[in-house]
């Protein structure tokens, strides 16, 4: 492990909680793509299993934030573990209605309950963020780290979720998705020392950490990005079963993330100076540009290729995100803050995979890559739009009026 990286797990209890999250994030990949293909498998309709894979996306969106203040008042112990339990028994309701062929309405029902997710990778990060809080560069190390983890899980969890109900039965990835939720969260959720202290009621002013208007920003941005990852996920999906090979799909979808995984890790070792704002608008353009040549992919290698290269792009805008959302939302909200972005991501999951779903049950696999390529146009224009609220420093800045002098020296390093 490259020093930087060795530094920050110096921190007593790190590596346990980092860990915990890594198997607490794994449904973020799985159970989505999981669903498709179960879905797809038992019916062949594309359109019903984009469907549901928007309606969890779109409840997790709903529900995320909500959860991440509850939070941030009242503990991370006290608020997960009943909402796992939640979304853990509407996912064993999903499967069964799935196996036994239960009318359609009885899967949307379920799939809003598996939606009722906490966001785990936002629990991490606030530990982090308390750990190296006044210690810019070591926490622009801790959230690159947790860019990685995050496609770690992207990289392996598509494998096992495509590949567990491609070989075994449709039902085994969202199963398998569902267990690893549990573990992660309740092994998080032990781990007492490292957990942030939940600020008074009296210190939750100020309404949602949404009002923020550079959050506002980064979470209409991420809408869009969103809906390129989940048009990418089903339309992938649809391409490789065209070519006689499903299977496939989830070795294409981990060569995306692992684009993605090792630009983060190159990202994480450099102390970049400049605006961060300035990072966060170049990173979605290259997102958004990086969408044009799947349009020319004709068969699962160049796909492969072009997807590659399309990662790279995204872990610096994630880590680059994370610093921003600090810079934005007060110490008090800074737990909603980041659910609220991967809220945004959600929902756009939920747009970009329904509509890639319908595209592909009308013109085939090849024309539903539009889909990611449209979303990438808008969250270019978004971030162009948006990007004065980012680009000059904040009102009170994430850490309060009170530490306003710390953030100064702090951007420098996270810069």
């Amino acid at each position: 492990m490259p020093s930087p990286y060795r530094a920050i797990f110096s921190a007593p209890g790190s590596r346990e909680f980092s860990a915990a999250g890594f198997f607490g994030r794994m449904p973020l990949s799985m159970m989505g793509i999981g669903v498709v293909t179960m879905i797809s498998q038992l019916t062949g309709r594309y359109g019903l299993a984009g469907a549901l894979s928007a309606t969890l996306a779109m409840s997790a969106a709903v529900c995320g934030p909500q959860v991440s203040r509850l939070v941030d008042r009242y503990g991370q112990r006290r608020v997960l573990r009943p909402v796992t339990l939640v979304a853990v028994a509407a996912v064993a309701g999903l499967l069964v209605c799935a196996q036994q062929g239960a009318p359609e309405w009885t899967l949307f029902v379920f799939s809003v309950g598996a939606g009722c997710v906490p966001s785990v990778g936002s629990m991490v990060r606030s530990r982090w963020a308390e750990i190296y809080r006044g210690s810019g560069r070591d926490l622009h190390t801790a959230y690159a780290w947790e860019s990685i983890v995050d496609e770690v899980c992207f990289i392996f969890g598509p494998i096992i979720s495509i590949g567990l109900s491609t070989a075994w039965f449709p039902e085994a990835g969202p199963l398998i998705a569902a267990a690893f939720l549990l573990v992660g969260v309740f092994w998080l959720t032990a781990q007492r020392a490292t957990e942030p202290v939940p600020h008074p009621k009296s210190q939750h002013t100020g309404g949602s950490a949404l009002r923020s208007r550079g959050l506002q920003v980064l979470v209409a941005t991420f809408v869009a990005t969103g809906a390129i990852f989940g048009g990418v996920d089903v339309v992938t999906v649809a391409f490789a079963e065209e070519r006689g090979h499903k299977t496939a799909a989830s070795l294409v979808l981990a060569v995306y993330a692992l684009g993605s995984c090792l630009a983060g890790a190159v990202f994480g070792l450099l102390h970049l100076k400049g605006n961060p704002g300035t990072r966060w608008l170049v990173g979605v353009c290259a997102m958004a540009v990086s969408m044009i040549p799947l349009q020319l992919a004709g068969n699962l290698p160049l796909l492969a290729v072009a997807l590659f290269v399309a990662g790279l792009a995204i872990a610096p805008t994630m880590v680059t995100t994370m610093a921003l959302v600090e810079a934005h939302v007060p110490r008090t909200k800074l737990t909603e803050g980041m659910t609220w972005t991967s809220t945004g991501l959600a929902v756009g999951v939920a747009l970009g995979s329904s509509a890639a779903g319908w595209v592909v049950d009308a013109a085939g696999a090849k024309a539903g890559y539009a889909v990611p390529a449209v979303a990438g146009a808008l969250a270019a224009a978004v971030a162009f739009l948006g990007y004065r609220r980012l680009a000059g420093p904040a009102a009170t800045g994430g850490r309060g009026q009170d530490d306003r002098h710390l953030r100064t020296d702090d951007d420098e390093h996270v810069a």
